[in-house]
C-alpha cells in the first residue's frame, strides 16, 4: 500500500518488484479517522484477494513521520485524523499476516536501491553503497539507504532533507513546518507557486507571462511552463530552487557521502524537462569539501508513480529476510 494524502494504491507485488496487479482509490473527503482506516482495511482486502495465493506480508509507504518498529503514526501533515494510529497492531489483527509501515521518502529509496536506480547501477557493474533519495514535489523530503538498508535513526525520522536550511537571509521564506528559509520553502511546488504568486501580488512583472493568468491558476506548472518559453520571472524563480537544492544536496553529500543521488517527484519532471540536472549537479561538486565527495550519480527515480509501492515490498522482503 502506498498511502498519500489524496490517493491510497494498493498492489501485488513478487519478490523480484514485479507489480502483478494495482488499483488507486481517492481517499474519503474531510473523513473521520474510522472511515479512513474502514477504506484502507477494504482495500488491502482487495489487494490479498487478487493475489490469489500465499501472502508473504503487508507493506505500507505512509505520507508522514512513523514509528517503525510500531508502525505509528506520527504528525502526518496531510492525515492528521490519522495520529497516533498504529497500523501494524490493527492490520496483524484483521488480517493475520505481518506488517511493516514505513514513511513514503524511506521507502521510495528503498525501492530505488532495490529494483530502480540502484538495481540497473548494479546491473551495470556499479554497485551502489549508499543511495539517497530525494523527492520534490508538493514537499521535499528524503530517505537513505546504507549498505542495502534503510538508515532511520534514533526515532526513524532521519533524511528530512526539506526542513534543512539553506538560506539564512532576514528575507528567508516560511516554511510549513514553522521556520524560515528551509529547502521545501524554496523548492517544492507548493513553494514555487506561492513565490511566483508573492512576486506577482508585489507588482513590477506585467510584462511576465504569469501576469497574464488568473492568479489561482498560477501554480509551479505554469511556472515551468512560463520557464520553458525564457519568461524572465519564471527562470528567476527557478534558479533560485536550483540554487537551493544545490546547497541542500551539498549538505547531504557531506553528511552521508552517498555514491548516488537520486531525484524523484513532480517537480523534478519540470527540472528534467528544461535540463536543469546538471547544474545542480555542478552546483554540489562546486561546493564539495573533497574529490572523493565528489564521487557520486546524480540521477533520476526509475520507478515513477509505482516507487512508494515498490518500496513497501522491499521493506517486506528484507524483513523477511528474501532476497530479490
Amino acid at each position: 500500500m502506498d498511502w498519500g494524502g489524496t490517493w491510497t494504491r494498493t498492489a501485488v507485488i513478487n519478490r523480484q518488484g514485479e507489480i502483478l496487479w494495482q488499483a488507486r482509490e481517492p481517499n474519503p473527503q474531510n473523513g473521520s479517522k474510522e472511515e479512513y482506516l474502514a477504506n484502507a482495511e477494504k482495500l488491502l482486502a482487495v489487494a490479498i484477494q487478487q493475489a490469489g495465493g500465499p501472502v508473504a506480508g503487508i507493506g505500507a509507504a505512509v505520507a508522514g513521520p512513523v514509528e517503525p518498529t510500531t508502525g505509528t503514526f506520527y504528525q502526518p501533515p496531510n492525515l492528521m485524523v490519522l495520529v497516533g494510529v498504529s497500523f501494524k497492531a490493527l492490520w496483524e489483527k484483521a488480517f493475520d499476516l505481518p506488517v511493516w509501515v514505513g514513511n513514503d521518502a524511506n521507502l521510495a529509496a528503498l525501492g530505488e536501491h532495490h529494483f530502480g536506480a540502484g538495481k540497473e547501477s548494479a546491473d551495470n557493474g556499479r554497485p551502489v553503497k549508499t543511495l539517497f533519495y530525494v523527492t520534490v514535489s508538493t514537499g521535499v523530503g528524503g530517505g537513505l539507504v546504507d549498505k542495502g538498508s534503510l538508515f532511520l535513526g534514533a526515532n526513524g525520522l532521519t533524511a528530512e532533507i526539506g526542513h534543512t536550511l539553506v538560506d539564512t537571509s532576514d528575507s528567508a521564506l516560511a516554511c510549513q513546518c514553522g521556520s524560515r528559509g528551509c529547502l521545501e520553502a524554496m523548492a517544492s511546488g507548493t513553494g514555487i507557486e506561492r513565490i511566483a504568486k508573492q512576486k506577482l501580488a508585489s507588482g513590477g512583472f506585467s510584462d511576465s507571462a504569469l501576469a497574464a493568468l488568473n492568479i489561482d491558476s498560477v501554480d509551479s506548472a505554469a511556472v515551468f511552463d512560463a520557464a520553458e518559453k525564457k519568461d524572465p520571472l519564471a527562470v528567476s524563480i527557478l534558479d533560485s530552487a536550483v540554487s537551493a537544492l544545490s546547497i541542500g544536496l551539498t549538505n547531504v553529500v557531506h553528511l552521508f557521502n552517498p555514491d548516488m543521488i537520486v531525484m524523484g517527484g513532480g517537480v523534478t519532471d519540470g527540472l528534467v524537462k528544461l535540463d536543469l540536472l546538471p547544474r545542480i549537479q555542478q552546483g554540489i561538486r562546486d561546493r564539495a569539501m573533497s574529490e572523493l565527495h565528489k564521487e557520486f550519480q546524480l540521477t533520476t527515480a526509475r520507478l515513477g508513480d509505482s516507487v512508494g509501492l515498490a518500496g513497501a515490498a522491499a521493506l517486506v522482503w528484507e524483513q523477511l529476510g528474501v532476497s530479490n
